[in-house]
């Protein structure tokens, strides 16, 4: 028994040395499960149950090398991403990605306060007061809070994604059929097969996701020693994140493709799932949608004001007071106020503000990939840690595959709105 004590000791060390490195890259990752993206893994399981498995393998190999890029140079330079395009790339460059970036953060903040409301009425909790509470909540942890307790907040909202894992089991999915899909690549070629193709990708990484993990490592005081930290976070991130992503669709999968019930939202496949999962299930699904939505509409105010506030040279960082940062907190307090009442005004169509939040999505994501793919190999800016052969052509290769996607997305978005898209 004398033995036993310090190897179990040395267990716990080493499990809190891991979760203590955890921080910008799991909660980025994880804020990218938000109700539109749970919506999209709703859908692809509902329609073709667990056929789109593969397709997740894929996208967290590409969105493990983009995070890793976003944690390096934050740690490297100290810098966020808007800092660094504004010296490398000029102020016009800059003010364009800031304004594009702007408008499609100032929409989804809205859709997320619109999440957070559908969920509470699953509940049957009206959802005007809940919007009105958390905004005050997510403002007041933010403006009167600092760093480390704002980063200790947001990892414990990732625990509610945990619910999914138990959702999906209470399913009861053919577990074999499951694995068999995960590594048996398959494709259709289908308009609605590509469409949501596309979206899945695009859902799992989204602009601000990288740029909050940038400015967050920033922020967190990380520098060049750090790196190693950095990189099992961003690792660590992208892998829960697409791994929750999987469970979705195993849950969808097992059920909803089953009864061949198609969903649109995130608030449809929580009300599906309960008379064939159980109840338990969809109010775990549920939960989970609203936990999403909370720490999205936290993440993403802080992305943009934490981007525009770099690209224009102003003080920001949670740490500061409203005297220090002035601009910084000021633009958080007016993006989630602004979210937060526009989500609460009658007749608010969320699908067509996503509509536009993907099309300037579709445009933004390229142009940040490439951008910062020349970053991360400047050496006046990365030094020794700028990317090797192995990592360029992981990085190159990721740039190209997504930036098509993603202007296929924009295209079919586009083409849509003038009634020639697919399944016209």
């Amino acid at each position: 028994m004398a033995l036993k004590f310090p190897i179990r000791l040395r267990r716990r060390s080493r499990l809190l040395a891991y979760l203590s490195m955890l921080g910008p890259g799991l909660i980025a990752a994880t804020a990218g499960d938000d109700p539109g993206g749970i919506a999209t893994y709703s859908s692809v399981g509902a329609k073709y149950g667990y056929g789109f498995l593969w397709v997740l393998v894929v996208i967290t190999i590409s969105l493990a090398v983009v995070q890793e890029m976003s944690a390096r140079m934050g740690a490297v330079t100290g810098k966020g991403f808007s800092d660094l395009v504004r010296e490398r790339f000029g102020i016009h460059w800059t003010a364009l990605v800031m304004l594009s970036l702007f408008v499609a953060n100032a929409v989804l903040i809205v859709s997320e306060f619109a999440g957070m409301g559908a969920a509470a009425e699953l509940f049957g909790i009206p959802r005007w007061p809940v919007i009105a509470v958390m905004a005050v909540v997510l403002w007041w942890l933010v403006v009167k809070g600092n760093y480390q307790r704002v980063e200790v907040v947001f990892l414990l909202m990732t625990l509610v994604f945990l619910g999914y894992p138990v959702a999906a089991i209470l399913a009861r999915p053919d577990w074999l059929e499951v694995g068999r899909q995960l590594v048996t690549p398959s494709f259709q070629f289908s308009s609605d097969y590509l469409l949501l193709f596309v979206a899945t990708v695009g859902t799992t990484i989204s602009p601000y996701m990288q740029l909050y993990l940038q400015s967050a490592v920033a922020d967190r005081g990380s520098s060049a020693e750090h790196i190693t930290r950095e990189r099992v976070d961003a690792y660590t991130g992208a892998i829960f994140s697409d791994v929750i992503a999987g469970f979705i669709i195993v849950a969808t999968g097992a059920t909803l493709f089953v009864q061949h019930i198609d969903v649109n939202s995130a608030q449809d496949a929580a009300q599906a799932l309960a008379p064939l999962a159980g109840r338990f299930a969809g109010n775990l699904f549920g939960l989970g949608m609203f936990g999403a939505a909370v720490l999205a509409a936290a993440v993403l105010p802080l992305t943009t004001t934490y981007s525009i506030t770099e690209a224009m040279g102003f003080e920001r960082g949670i740490s500061r007071t409203f005297s220090e940062a002035p601009v910084f907190l000021g633009l958080y307090t007016g993006l989630i106020a602004f979210g937060a009442i526009v989500a609460m005004l009658p007749g608010i169509d969320v699908i067509q503000l996503l509509i536009v939040t993907y099309v300037v999505n579709g445009l933004l994501l390229p142009i940040e990939l490439v951008t910062m793919v020349r970053l991360v190999n400047d050496r006046q800016v990365m030094g020794r840690h700028a990317n090797g052969l192995v990592r360029n052509v992981l990085a190159y290769g990721t740039v190209g595959g997504v930036s098509l996607l993603s202007l296929a997305y924009l295209a079919i978005t586009v083409l849509g709105l003038f009634g020639l898209g697919p399944g016209t």
